[in-house]
């Protein structure tokens, strides 16, 4: 069983539910194209720093090359946010909850960085179909108008989150909306 980002359900609300997301590291890329171009082409840095692109952290040259590139477990979901403007998307992989930021591995290609996400209050909606802008388009906006209507407050960038791999049926693929709200 792929390990999951955990979360509380603080509430249920019409149309979402409120959950408290702990800290996590994440492995993320930064990608121009679009939404279906971008999750396609963030994958795989982040899949080959997981299988093994990497390096120890803070090692001596000697101790590296004895110690040798780690693989990670591949966790769920896949997530992705449209970044600082237009066109241009971060991709990320959640890491495994056994990680630590002192002993994660570095990234060989450079593209690819690692960092802590602090905790987050969000609102999610789930459903099950395709990838496509469209699909997620339209539940971030259903779920945006779910929250202003539960006298909520955005405060970030929503997220788009892929459960399963490529190859799963798209009718049985899990997939999510989450959107951070202020405390």
């Amino acid at each position: 069983m792929t390990e999951q980002q955990p979360y509380r359900v603080v509430t249920r609300h019409p149309g979402f539910e409120l959950r408290r997301y702990p800290p996590c590291l994440v492995a993320e890329v930064q990608v121009e194209g679009t939404f279906e171009q971008a999750a396609r082409d963030g994958f795989r840095p982040l899949a080959a720093y997981v299988g093994g692109a990497n390096r120890p952290r803070d090692a001596s040259v000697n101790a590296a090359r004895e110690a040798g590139p780690q693989t990670i477990a591949m966790t769920a979901p896949y997530l992705q946010e449209e970044a600082d403007r237009p066109g241009c998307w971060l991709l990320r992989l959640v890491l495994p909850a056994a990680c630590a930021p002192d002993t994660l591995p570095e990234p060989t290609d450079p593209r690819v960085r690692t960092r802590q996400v602090p905790a987050q209050l969000a609102a999610a909606v789930r459903f099950r179909g395709r990838w496509t802008a469209r699909a997620f388009d339209r539940r971030a906006t259903a779920l945006g108008r779910a929250v202003t209507a539960a006298g909520l407050r955005p405060t970030d960038a929503v997220r788009y989150a892929r459960f399963d791999p490529p190859w799963k049926p798209w009718f049985l693929r899990h997939n999510e909306v989450v959107l951070p709200v202020a405390e």
